[in-house]
């Protein structure tokens, strides 16, 4: 054994007993779906300078959002209820009370001038901070404030922090926007008063209290005031109360004051039958996937599916260690991660079995050429979608942020498997002298009946490259006139509902609702009980009949019921998290056009991104002909679909890439002769046959998780699997259809043939 394959064996166990212990000691935080959580209800009051409106409530729930975030509750449920309602449910909040405490907070935040203080007296009076008000300071000596001269606006980022060397313990570091100047202008009026006068001081007032009045340092010059534009909040703070003060005042001051009205615990939104039925999905899906890889690759291809069940258990951890809620489609897309795990382990072995057919090495060579030159395809394909996640965790917030959590995460555990765990396995393998001779056991010694079709036939693919570009400009004319047609239907997150709440004289089994409401036609109906026995019924918007056939469904489970509640409720999915998700995704994208153009070239990034775009907007398209949701399911099915297929692109123009440089070398001091050079179409329809084979394979592990989530998975997963579906069969032709032919009407007009130069010219 290499040294090399003892260092990567030692981090592979490493990692994974890491991980193993992880996912032993540290419990999952499950979503709302799957165990429910904390209900608190706000209701919005009006202010001496605001008016608690719609407008307001809905400016106060993106600051509640903001809140949550900082909080780290991932997947959390927020919508708007009648006019000045707020519905917030937390999965997975260890201390309710808290979470309710600080979301109620205000947090107006303003700095001030100390005009004076009392040091005889104490006094815990909350007068207000307008100029010659009275209030106290930590020390609780009233303090006479000017009028404030920073408010919250001005800060640009808190962050609580703790002093090591000094042992001051936690405190608030505070950046202002820009220079700081105001703040340098408040502290140079406050150097000038002597020291020990409470005039050099500076109060920090949160909600109508002074948190800190720290004095200026005697160091300051006056008029100059302290400059870089930062400070600290000090006032002996606990970890918590600092982590706490940090997060209110980069969340924001909430528009208008809120008050809890209501805080409870809600059971799960899906049933137990529905959650047993998508993990048995799940389950079968997996192992179809698992049996087809071994099918294929034979001993490599168990080798991959142990480690894929590694790649399984280090992306898992990683998540329980993060703190991310997991809910069900989040879960089944975890499982879809797995089977699209396996397509770095595809690249791998199929450049193996090229190496072994072409040059007959032996098979530890061709296993060693294999991962090296597989390496800037899987490098390439992951980057870019690492690139995609990083923003979306950056840029976008609620799900979407999730979303790119989970998917920075899945790449990198991909890799660790696929480059280190398989590897280290493969060479121990390829190493036995039982299975060197018995080469065709390890399934690279077999070019696959994929490729033996494709060498006999050798399709000129590229040939008709315009008439595929004119198919795929039909498919998508076709397509995105469903949207114009029959519009989207968008589902609660985004345009809002009903809600409607029932008290019940006996326990309402959540089950047994939803099947009758399923039978009334509503069988996307969420339904909630709580742990004081009322059941929610959450819709999209109803007609009275239709709310009529809630009331008597409902009714007939139960004896007697009362409704107490029938209102309507705003998105979850807000302007604001919109806004955030589309700059995200659009951000993401010019950066992956970005770095595929510097790693490949503008026609190869253009017509990835193309075909990216064509996968989407037929899978929008497909989705409004069929009349289905478009919801925070269908957006995390998109964004996979989003990701698949730069992927797919890539690993073609990685090979179009490779095949290009040995292009270049053709000639008589070439290491293979005299030969002619090949024109770009040919190359291109090389780079798609030497790569269709992977294509297949790893589509086919996809698939089969994806029709047992579609077939088993129920009402919960069937349109999230279909999506996914539809995505990956598109993205699979448009890798092939799309992407390649329009990369070689890019490349025809950047590069004409010398005879139309010459022509162009004169």
């Amino acid at each position: 054994m290499t040294r090399a394959i003892r260092v990567r064996a030692f981090f592979a166990l490493t990692v994974l007993a890491l991980s193993l212990y992880i996912t032993l000691t540290v419990p999952v935080r499950l979503g709302l779906d799957l165990r429910g959580g904390t209900q608190i209800v706000l209701e919005t009051r009006d202010s001496p300078t605001a008016e608690a409106d719609s407008e307001a409530t809905d400016r106060t729930l993106e600051v509640l959002r903001r809140r949550i975030d900082a909080l780290g509750v991932s997947e959390p449920t927020i919508a708007r209820s009648g006019d000045n309602r707020i519905i917030v449910e937390l999965p997975g909040v260890q201390d309710p009370r808290e979470a309710a405490d600080v979301l109620g907070r205000t947090a107006q935040l303003t700095f001030h001038p100390v005009l004076g203080t009392d040091p005889g007296t104490k006094t815990d009076a909350k007068t207000g901070t307008g100029s010659g008000t009275v209030d106290s300071d930590e020390s609780g000596h009233p303090v006479r404030l000017g009028p404030s001269a920073l408010t919250g606006a001005d800060v640009d980022s808190a962050e609580a922090r703790i002093d090591p060397q000094s042992g001051a313990g936690w405190f608030v570091g505070i950046e202002f926007r820009g220079a700081g100047d105001a703040w340098a202008e408040l502290t140079g009026k406050a150097a000038c008063h002597p020291a020990g006068d409470p005039a050099r001081r500076v109060a920090i007032v949160l909600d109508d209290k002074v948190i800190s009045s720290p004095q200026v340092n005697s160091s300051v010059a006056c008029r100059t005031g302290i400059a870089g534009g930062s400070t600290q909040i000090t006032g002996s703070f606990s970890r918590e109360e600092a982590r706490e003060l940090g997060l209110l005042i980069n969340g924001g001051a909430l528009p208008v004051p809120v008050e809890t009205v209501e805080q409870r615990t809600v059971g799960p939104t899906l049933g137990a039958a529905a959650i047993e039925a998508s993990a048995w999905a799940a389950a079968i899906g997996t192992a179809l996937t698992s049996l087809f890889i071994i099918a294929v690759y034979r001993l490599l291809g168990a080798l991959a599916a142990v480690a894929l069940a590694c790649y399984g258990v280090v992306s898992y951890a990683a998540l329980v260690a993060l703190g991310a809620t997991l809910t069900l489609p989040g879960l089944a897309g975890f499982v879809l991660a797995i089977g699209m795990a396996v397509d770095a382990n595809v690249l791998v072995f199929e450049r193996a079995r090229e190496e072994y057919a072409a040059r007959r090495k032996g098979l530890r060579s061709a296993l060693t050429a294999g991962f090296r030159n597989a390496f800037s395809a899987i490098a390439d394909s992951n980057i870019t979608t690492l690139i995609a996640a990083g923003l979306l965790f950056l840029l976008a917030s609620g799900p979407v942020r999730g979303f790119g959590v989970t998917l920075g995460i899945g790449v990198l555990a991909s890799m660790l498997s696929a480059l280190v765990i398989t590897r280290v396995l493969a060479d121990h393998a390829v190493a036995r002298r039982s299975v060197r001779r018995r080469p065709h056991l390890t399934g690279i010694a077999d070019t696959g009946k994929v490729r033996d079709w494709l060498t006999r036939r050798n399709p000129d693919l590229m040939r008709h490259g315009r008439t595929w570009l004119a198919g795929s400009a039909v498919a998508l004319v076709l397509a995105t006139s469903g949207i114009a047609v029959r519009g989207l239907d968008f589902g609660v997150e985004f345009t809002g509902g009903r809600l409607m709440e029932y008290s019940a004289s006996a326990p309402v089994d959540a089950d047994r609702a939803r099947e009758a409401l399923a039978d009334a036609g509503l069988p996307g109906a969420v339904v909630q009980t709580s742990n004081d026995g009322d059941l929610s019924v959450r819709t999209d918007q109803l007609t009275n009949a239709e709310a009529a056939k809630v009331d008597k469904a409902v009714g007939e489970l139960a004896g007697g019921v009362e409704k107490v509640r029938d209102e309507l409720i705003g998105p979850s999915l807000g302007d604001e998290l919109r806004r955030g998700a589309l700059i995200a995704l659009a951000t993401a994208l010019a950066a992956q056009l970005l770095y595929l153009a510097v790693r490949f070239r503008w026609a190869f990034g253009t017509s990835a991104v193309a075909a990216m775009v064509h996968d989407t907007l037929i899978l929008i398209g497909v989705f409004a002909w069929l009349g289905k949701p478009v919801d925070g399911v269908f957006l995390a099915a998109l964004l996979t679909v989003i990701g698949y297929s730069v992927n797919d692109s890539v690993v073609v123009f990685d090979r179009i890439r490779e095949l290009s440089a040995a292009n270049r070398t053709a000639g008589p001091d070439s290491p293979h002769g005299q030969r002619k050079k090949v024109p770009f179409p040919v190359l291109a329809n090389t780079a798609i046959l030497q790569t269709l084979p992977r294509t297949v394979n790893t589509g086919m592990g996809a698939v089969f998780i994806l029709a047992a989530l579609t077939l088993l998975g129920g009402d919960s997963l069937t349109d999230f699997a279909l999506a996914l579906l539809i995505g990956i069969v598109v993205g699979t032709y448009s890798s092939m259809f799309t992407a390649a032919p329009l990369a070689i009407e890019l490349h025809g007009r950047d590069n004409p043939p010398p005879g139309a130069r010459k022509q162009g010219s004169r």
